[in-house]
């Protein structure tokens, strides 16, 4: 009996410390190797080196001279990713949407993108498609006091084209190419 209790402990042991502790340290060693942008988070800065996000990350832009992302049910923490798991019939989807649709001055004449009103399921989504950012375009123009044909020239610049999906536009790049190549508003 002693015997076998060894044995298990000592198989325990070897397997904790080959997968908590060597794996993760063999990933993180060729990560940093391979893809040292990717393992350290995809982390965009500024002029002075502050790190102002990720590119791998959606953050809640509201001001109106700003590209806005998709909704996040988690207010994008990245801490509690997630979609909201509300059923279409919760009539505080239903809300939610339509205050969305209202906050985007959205009509029927010209209705919002789906993906500007609905939640992502990750609540994170670091892009939208290039039409969701030119939906945009308007009311940041008027933000900024530039003619449309400009912020719609930049968003294209900004958009990866995608042989399998819409092409996409990453938010926080785009909003930082905003304030680089028309200055920030209010500042």
């Amino acid at each position: 009996m002693t015997k076998d209790l060894i044995i298990g402990v000592r198989a325990c042991l070897f397997t904790l410390l080959l997968c908590a502790v060597l794996y993760p340290l063999f990933a993180l060693a060729f990560g940093q190797l391979v893809v040292p942008d990717l393992a350290q988070g995809s982390l965009i800065r500024d002029a002075s080196g502050q790190v102002v996000g990720s590119r791998l990350m959606a953050q809640a832009f509201e001001r109106p001279e700003y590209l806005w992302p998709r909704p996040s049910a988690v207010g994008y923490n990245a801490a509690a990713t997630g979609g909201s798991n509300l059923a279409p019939s919760n009539p505080a989807l239903t809300e939610r949407a339509a205050g969305a649709v209202t906050l985007l001055s959205a009509t029927s004449e010209h209705p919002a993108p789906g993906e500007l009103v609905a939640a992502s399921g990750s609540g994170m989504d670091p892009h939208i498609t290039l039409d969701g950012a030119l939906y945009q375009m308007s009311r940041i123009a008027s933000a900024r006091g530039l003619a449309p044909a400009r912020i719609e020239d930049l968003m294209r610049a900004h958009a990866s084209p995608n042989p399998w999906s819409p092409t996409l536009v990453n938010v926080l790049e785009t909003n930082i190419a905003l304030d680089g190549s028309f200055g920030r508003v209010g500042h």
